[in-house]
């Protein structure tokens, strides 16, 4: 097997005496739509967390295709092609569609200012450039008649196209996208999940997705990864998930399991 884009190795979290996750291990293969799934309180948004470095992990390691990035802060992974979205979305509200995209992109010349000062006409090509990389993702997303509107007018569905089309304006080497499907409307949604479907086939994204619409898993994902009371509990396909009886005694506790599994 090839080396994993993600592998988490025996990672925990404890906060005070609440051990959120605990001795948590897995893996992410580069070219896969990989879900992680879990009742309420599994621990599923603190492990993105910890992969993301928005939070130090208590024990164990992580890497990123092969490299240690264990507590390392969110700007040195997005560097390095590590990429988070949000249950709720964070976008700049006041700024345009297209600046939200524009602004993106790390180490513009114009944040230099011996370069805003002497060197012009290299922040202009620059923004040039990035303008036409905007334009091209506005356009993948269906998002090109929106370019001028505010950001914070969008609905909540645009909203999540907006996190996806930003996503694109860098050099990602995994997009972690948590609850895609909250707050969004079904037709939105079957269009989000095609355009996350032809970012994986036609440009090779990994995506790895918290998520609690089962139907939009089945579609998307393979594997599906289930964690409960903060470890991981097993993972395969979304047919040998949902005939799990582990899995379905974590959702639905163990009455529900014994009548699932009765003869």
């Amino acid at each position: 097997m090839t080396q994993p884009l993600i592998s988490v190795e025996h990672v925990s979290k404890s906060f005070g005496g609440i051990q959120a996750v605990r001795d948590c291990s897995l893996t992410v293969q580069k070219g896969s739509i990989t879900a992680l799934i879990g009742p309420n309180g599994a621990g599923k948004t603190t492990l993105f967390n910890m992969v993301a470095g928005f939070m130090p992990p208590t024990a164990g390691r992580i890497t990123l295709d092969g490299e240690d990035i264990t507590g390392k802060p969110p700007h040195q992974l997005f560097a390095r092609g590590l990429v988070r979205t949000f249950q709720i979305p964070h976008e700049f509200s006041a700024m345009t569609v297209l600046e939200n995209l524009m602004v993106v992109p790390m180490e513009q010349a114009g944040e230099s200012l011996l370069v805003a000062l002497f060197v012009r006409g290299r922040i202009h090509k620059q923004e040039s450039e990035i303008r036409e990389r905007a334009e091209q993702v506005l356009e993948f997303l269906r998002l090109t008649h929106l370019r001028f509107e505010r950001a914070g007018n969008l609905s909540g569905g645009q909203k999540k196209l907006l996190e996806l089309a930003r996503t694109m304006m860098t050099d990602a080497k995994i997009v972690l996208l948590d609850e895609l499907g909250a707050g969004v409307n079904r037709t939105l949604l079957a269009e989000l999940a095609t355009d996350i479907e032809r970012l994986n086939r036609e440009q090779g994204y990994t995506f790895w997705l918290i998520e609690h619409d089962m139907d939009l898993i089945a579609r998307l994902c393979d594997p599906v990864i289930v964690m409960a009371e903060g470890t991981v509990l097993t993972q395969g396909t979304m047919a040998e998930i949902q005939a799990n009886p582990a899995v379905i005694e974590a959702y639905l506790g163990a009455g529900a399991a014994a009548r699932r599994t009765a003869p």
